[in-house]
């Protein structure tokens, strides 16, 4: 082979590979920033915000640590994937969360233009879906669900099971 010779003829099998990053790769991250969660005694929900396959932003319910009922997973990812991006929209960006969002986080979410959230449990009582659907969004935002549900529930029911 000549030293000319990109790569991709070199391993044709690379340019069939699929990312290491996928969506259940990064759903484990967001698990991660849950059982921090968990463990600080927080409701587990944990979020990763990830732009051109890297994560930008990481966080996990800080309600209590903060006395603050807006400090969702959700929300302090946007406000720290804004900060890092020096921008209010993130139409390139993909929200990773543990829990489907609630009114308030769609509402957030659908302020900062995210492109996709990926979520793994459904919340039947507070999830947006339940509230107002897909239409509280931003149009062009995409919605893939169920990535590591079980995974993900088995989170919320052990820990309000240990709360009870």
């Amino acid at each position: 082979m000549h030293a000319g010779t990109s790569i991709s003829k070199r391993l044709p099998f690379l340019c069939c590979m699929l990312s290491v990053y996928s969506d259940t790769y990064f759903m484990k991250q967001a698990l991660a920033e849950a059982q921090k969660a968990a463990d600080a005694g927080e409701v587990p929900v944990g979020a990763v915000i990830v732009c051109d396959n890297m994560i930008i932003a990481r966080a996990h319910n800080q309600t209590e640590q903060l006395t603050d009922v807006t400090a969702h997973a959700e929300i302090l990812a946007l406000t720290a994937a804004s900060g890092h991006l020096g921008s209010k929209y993130l139409p390139d960006c993909t929200l990773f969360v543990t829990l489907e969002p609630c009114v308030m986080c769609a509402g957030a979410l659908a302020w900062a233009q995210i492109g996709r959230i990926v979520y793994g449990a459904t919340d039947e009582k507070r999830g947006f879906m339940t509230v107002g659907g897909k239409q509280l969004l931003h149009p062009k935002t995409r919605l893939e669900l169920g990535v590591l549900e079980a995974e993900c529930g088995a989170l919320m029911t052990h820990f309000f099971k240990e709360k009870r």
